[in-house]
């Protein structure tokens, strides 16, 4: 554990990429092949389940420090990181070694010091076992380790138990590092890398020793998928990309990037996230089980409603995306389909070095026995619609002209779409996104905007934990008559007056997003001083505020939702600047976000 809380220090203290790779090799020369196992899941964005409450760890941390609750919750509200926030409060070892009663002293033959335990034994001998215990055995053990722990140690471990294990390395360092330490080639570690996160598989030497064996151990897992490649945001104008002919234009689709491994009879459904996830889509698993051995397809998951031109919203998507079993319901009422676009391996063979336009012709012929478009028609009046193919072949869309590419882009929105996917005919398929590689783009629409006011505030994390820097905005419930009106409204707010039924037809402000990126570190230190001055009442770490400012949110989607107040939810919301030159009452409302939707 010493070992693992000294590479996590140095990580997090480093911003040099040369720095993480000596750190990373060096953990890996002395590691145990257990120990070795578990970091890499960890760093490779594993996050172990939260095996002791929050409630718990409080209470652990204040009976320790001597503090009162209120005391540790102004604490942790300057801090902003729990682990933190006990790391700083309990005493250090030595003091309370000291502040034990000294046991009589006995003669006794010198013996060995115990080794500490390593990583692997903390997680499988301690930090496991300790989840369904009751709590009171919980926070006695939890003390017991916290006073034989460094306080780096501590930090670590709190942040394992807790459930919010977060690392300052990206995945292509460790990939990097993984290369250096065993002298394999990193494109091949990158692909036994994949499925490392997974919570279903458990870290141990044999799983080490399977991903550093030698290139031809033919060790790997048989379902084993390769890794993503991903796109980069196209910045520039298209014709910046030479001739249109000498790309492939598709739609790009707003669903679930998966692959779909087929071998040795099975059948494989790998996430982007690297989650194994094919019990939930068992749709597609039932085509797909007609491929020939030896196919690996990269696609998108969507659902895609019988008699539809195009793909249901992503909100439809998400109501399989957390079901480890799916019913006949739910297959019903958001039927699957699998979007592909590439071919990977064809007959047991790696084609990812083939070009794109190579794996497109192996991608058809391998598809061809039930080729289907997305462009079903819808059935005549009175029949029932047919059931939808479920694997499909992504359309090339073909352009003679960048502008007319542009003017059919215009329509991705209403066709349930983000924009296009431009793909080099000359690219191969790489291993993640590197800023070299300009074979891929998704040449995306501008997102959807709404002006809204600023509602609530949380404090952020890790070097933001001091700020104000997580947000929610909300919109009018329609649009204020006047300003009086809208000071009304806001004379209300600070009377802390409960807001009105929405079905009044009173005027009130209707929280619908929350965000935390767009704005630089001046700007969110501007927004913090103004949440402290307008701030109402506290709820834990969120502030209401008086409102005083709007910003202009964007966002990638809209849909309607239950859950919310508002009535509506959107998808990827960001802050794209403060608007000091809007008042308040000219916010948007309700009736703004309902028509984005009818738009789409």
């Amino acid at each position: 554990m010493r070992d693992f809380a000294d590479l996590y220090e140095a990580l997090d203290a480093s911003t040099g990429q040369n720095d993480k790779l000596a750190a990373l090799v060096g953990y890996f020369a002395h590691a145990s092949d257990d120990d070795a196992a578990w970091a890499v899941t960890l760093l490779a964005g594993g996050k172990p389940r939260q095996v002791v409450p929050m409630a718990v760890l409080r209470e652990a941390a204040c009976r320790m420090a001597g503090v009162d609750d209120w005391l540790f919750e102004a604490c942790y509200q300057a801090v902003g990181d729990l682990a933190e926030t006990i790391a700083h409060l309990l005493p250090p070892p030595d003091l309370q070694a000291a502040a034990a009663p000294t046991p009589p002293t006995v003669p006794a033959a010198p013996a060995a010091p115990a080794p500490a335990p390593g990583l692997a034994q903390w997680m499988t001998e301690r930090l496991l076992p300790l989840r369904g215990l009751p709590q009171a055995e919980q926070l006695q053990q939890v003390q017991a380790w916290w006073r034989e722990l460094t306080s780096t140690e501590r930090f670590v471990l709190i942040k394992m138990v807790g459930g919010g294990f977060r690392v300052g390395v990206g995945r292509l360092v460790v990939q990097r590092a993984l290369a250096q330490h065993t002298g394999l080639d990193a494109q091949l570690l990158a692909q036994r890398l994949v499925g490392w996160a997974d919570a279903r598989a458990t870290p141990s030497a044999a799983r080490w020793q399977s991903l550093v064996a030698s290139a031809d151990s033919g060790d790997a897992p048989v379902g084993q998928p390769y890794p993503f490649f991903l796109a980069h945001a196209l910045q520039a104008e298209p014709q910046t990309l030479g001739p249109v002919q000498d790309w492939l234009l598709e739609w790009k689709y707003d669903g679930i990037r998966a692959q779909v491994v087929k071998r040795k009879g099975q059948v494989w459904i790998w996430s982007r996230g690297e989650e194994l996830v094919t019990e939930r889509f068992p749709e597609v698993v039932a085509q797909a089980a007609r491929l020939p051995d030896g196919t690996v397809l990269d696609g998108e998951l969507l659902v895609w409603l019988p008699g539809s031109e195009w793909p249901a919203p992503f909100k439809q998507l998400q109501t399989r995306i957390n079901r480890k079993t799916v019913g006949k319901k739910l297959l019903a009422d958001a039927p699957v389909v699998f979007m592909a676009y590439d071919l990977l391996e064809s007959g047991t063979v790696d084609v990812r070095s083939q070009s794109q336009q190579a794996r497109r012709g192996l991608l058809e012929a391998a598809l061809a026995p039930w080729l289907v478009l997305p462009a079903a028609p819808a059935p005549p009046a009175g029949m029932h619609p047919l059931p939808p193919a479920v694997l499909r072949l992504s359309p090339l869309l073909a352009c003679a002209q960048w502008d007319a590419a542009a003017t059919l882009r215009l329509q991705a929105r209403q066709r349930g779409c983000e924009g296009f996917m431009l793909k080099s005919t000359q690219a191969r398929y790489g291993s993640g996104r590197t800023k070299s590689d300009g074979t891929w783009w998704k040449w995306k629409l501008e997102p959807l905007t709404a002006d809204a006011v600023l509602v609530y505030a949380q404090a952020g994390h890790g070097r933001r934990a001091s700020v104000y820097t997580d947000y929610t905005f909300a919109v009018w419930s329609r649009a204020p008559a006047s300003a009086d009106e809208a000071q009304a409204v806001f004379d209300a707010i600070a009377r802390r007056e409960p807001a009105p039924r929405l079905d009044s037809g009173a005027l009130q402000l209707l929280p619908f997003a929350k965000a935390y990126s767009g704005l630089t570190d001046e700007e969110f230190k501007a927004v913090d001083k103004v949440v402290r001055a307008t701030t109402l009442e506290k709820f834990g770490p969120v502030r209401s505020l008086r409102p005083t400012l709007v910003f202009e949110i964007g966002f990638e989607g809209i849909g309607a939702s239950p859950r919310h107040k508002s009535g509506v939810a959107v998808r990827f919301p960001r802050m794209l600047r403060i608007r000091h030159d809007k008042p308040l009452h000219e916010a948007d409302s309700l009736a703004t976000l309902w028509g984005l939707m009818a738009d789409r």
